[in-house]
């Protein structure tokens, strides 16, 4: 199954994150099929950069986002 999911990034107690899409049995920093945007939730406010347009197109071919993610296309109207 094919997810749209955060890949970690980043120092110890500085996270920030990749949104990528990746098959649900790779490792969660590993081998991803694209890269679709990122998230940095140690701006305030928390900055998110996504390609809706790329997102879309991956969630009509059916992938899964994981449920921080749907919140993510949710508060950006990727998702309604």
């Amino acid at each position: 199954m094919v997810k749209i999911r955060l890949r970690r990034m980043g120092a110890k107690r500085a996270p920030f994150y990749r949104v990528v899409v990746a098959d649900s049995k790779y490792p969660r920093d590993g081998r991803f099929i694209e890269e679709i945007g990122t998230y940095n939730p140690m701006t305030d406010p928390a900055e998110v950069n996504i390609d809706a347009e790329k997102a879309a197109k991956w969630l009509a071919n059916g992938a899964q986002p994981t449920d921080t993610v749907k919140d993510l296309f949710k508060k950006n109207g990727i998702i309604k």
